[in-house]
């Protein structure tokens, strides 16, 4: 049981260094000026041609951020087991935050990413491929998955630092990192490859530190593990005292 948990745990710390490495390569490969909210006609035409000549690259980009989003909420539950006593109520709510978030992102993404490739390579007119974006992201749905990822980007991660900092399970400076470093790495646009490597360096940095605590963790004994040892213990009739 004990080697069960252990496993778990440290698969748990390698979905850090893994989302930064999925965030960072679906963004350093998206085309420059494809990753734009397509609300109006206006913008629908200036994103398509790019878009078209691009088409391969916003596939592979839009995979790799589909990845992404998924790490993220994984990630955000691995940081919370370094989260025990104070702070454990923020963790829980920054882990429901940030799953919600992913998952709404991973939406968002589906239609700027992939169904933008889709709609630039389909043999039809730009202005039907033009009307068939703002539609998609002028929808009930579109809109409420949108507003959900974009409130989610800003509030997760500092629910979770604040969790962090509270919890004095790792540096105060860490936290900080992390939260500055995710909400940055959150608002890199495709800006070329080398520009999103500097930007999201915070945000590496910082994963790499947490997955590194995450894996220590795993070999130190689970203090509820003792506490609950020791209780029982102490319930146990003693022998000795029960024969004289």
């Amino acid at each position: 049981m004990k080697n069960a948990l252990r496993t778990r745990q440290r698969m748990f710390a390698l979905a850090l260094p893994l989302t930064a490495a999925l965030y960072l390569g679906a963004e350093g490969l998206n085309p420059r000026g494809t990753d734009r909210i397509v609300t109006t006609t206006a913008v629908a035409l200036k994103v398509l041609p790019l878009a078209a000549r691009h088409s391969t690259r916003l596939y592979a980009s839009g995979s790799l951020s589909e990845l992404a989003l998924g790490a993220v909420a994984v990630s955000y539950g691995a940081i919370a087991l370094l989260i025990r006593r104070r702070g454990s109520a923020a963790a829980t709510a920054a882990v429901l935050l940030g799953g919600i978030g992913a998952f709404c992102g991973a939406v968002v993404n589906v239609l700027v990413g992939i169904n933008l490739a889709a709609a630039a390579s389909a043999h039809v007119t730009r202005e039907a491929a033009a009307q068939f974006l703002v539609t998609n992201f002028n929808s009930g749905p579109g809109q409420a998955f949108t507003d959900v990822y974009a409130l989610s980007e800003f509030v997760a991660p500092v629910v979770m630092g604040a969790a962090l900092w509270r919890s004095r399970g790792v540096p105060r400076w860490l936290a900080v990192l992390f939260t500055a470093g995710l909400v940055l790495a959150e608002q890199t646009g495709s800006v070329g490859a080398a520009r999103v490597a500097v930007q999201m360096a915070p945000f590496a940095l910082a994963m790499v530190l947490l997955a590194m605590r995450i894996w220590r963790a795993a070999d130190q004994p689970s203090p509820v593990g003792v506490r609950v040892e020791t209780s029982w213990a102490a319930d146990r009739p003693n022998p000795v005292c029960d024969k004289a």
